[in-house]
């Protein structure tokens, strides 16, 4: 972990104007291609989500800025960030899950699937299972629905810093899927050339 030293840093301006606004928090809504992704998937007997999962991490720990939280006052890079996902279980409630991110898709979902059986045979939350950290990405799926835009509750915390990626149902035109990508991060921390530039590397991916 990297502290930045604020006074000397290119986002001086950008950090401050918006941290002191009492929403400090950019986001948009946009779709990417995963057609490649879903059949490699398919293919090998993996569940698409923990494809995709492992693919949102790879891309989001390739932009530094998406690495950027606030903590304790000072701003932090952090050299590697982990996956926190929901998941659902069959009454309808979620849980949290905290699944730290490996380069290696079968190490990173080995443990995804582990927290997934947690969490169904869990109650609550699970709050004390990263969620707390600021260490990782904040990823939600909303696997009923495509969307075109999304709203997430906040506290309001001008220190919340982590940032929050959602996929939704992909959608089926010309024979090809694509799925719904919100991302929401402080603006006193990224811009959208950055939000843009993570999902420059998630298509990448998923076009492997």
């Amino acid at each position: 972990m990297k502290i930045i030293d604020i006074e000397n840093w290119n986002r001086k301006e950008h950090f401050h104007f918006f941290s002191h606004m009492a929403s400090p928090y950019f986001g948009f809504t946009t779709e990417v291609e995963c057609s490649r992704m879903y059949e490699y998937a398919k293919d090998l007997g993996h569940s698409f989500f923990a494809a995709y999962m492992h693919a949102s991490m790879a891309a989001a720990n390739r932009v530094d800025e998406l690495k950027l939280r606030i903590l304790d006052g000072q701003v932090v890079l952090y050299d590697t960030v982990h996956a926190g996902t929901t998941i659902g279980r069959a009454d309808g409630t979620f849980g949290f899950a905290y699944i730290p991110f490996s380069e290696d898709f079968h190490t990173f979902n080995e443990v995804l699937q582990q927290e997934i059986e947690e969490v169904r045979n869990s109650t609550g939350l699970r709050m004390n299972n990263g969620e707390l950290g600021k260490d990782l990405i904040r990823h939600s799926t909303i696997p009923w629905n495509s969307f075109s835009a999304l709203l997430h509750p906040t506290p309001l915390d001008k220190t919340e810093s982590v940032p929050k990626i959602t996929f939704g149902k992909f959608s089926i035109r010309d024979q090809r899927k694509f799925l719904p990508v919100s991302v929401e991060a402080h603006h006193g921390l990224a811009d959208g050339f950055h939000l843009s530039k993570y999902l420059g590397e998630f298509q990448e991916l998923l076009n492997r």
